[in-house]
């Protein structure tokens, strides 16, 4: 039987990370770009979003509860 080489594996481990993180920026900044774009255009105010974003995390919350 073949020994398993575990620092392959960490590396491994680490590069998948690295990237997740580095996909996880990019979602991140589509999306701060998105809502930049919607309150300059007068669509969204800032205080909407942060309504919403409430209302979401209560029904999350709630959902989480039940």
């Amino acid at each position: 039987m073949k020994p398993i080489n575990f620092s392959w594996h960490y590396l491994d481990l680490a590069s998948q990370m690295a990237d997740l993180k580095d996909d996880h920026y990019r979602q991140l900044l589509a999306l701060s770009t998105i809502i930049e774009l919607l309150v300059e255009k007068g669509v969204l105010t800032p205080e909407e979003i942060s309504d919403k974003a409430a209302d979401m995390e209560a029904e999350l919350d709630r959902q989480l509860l039940l």
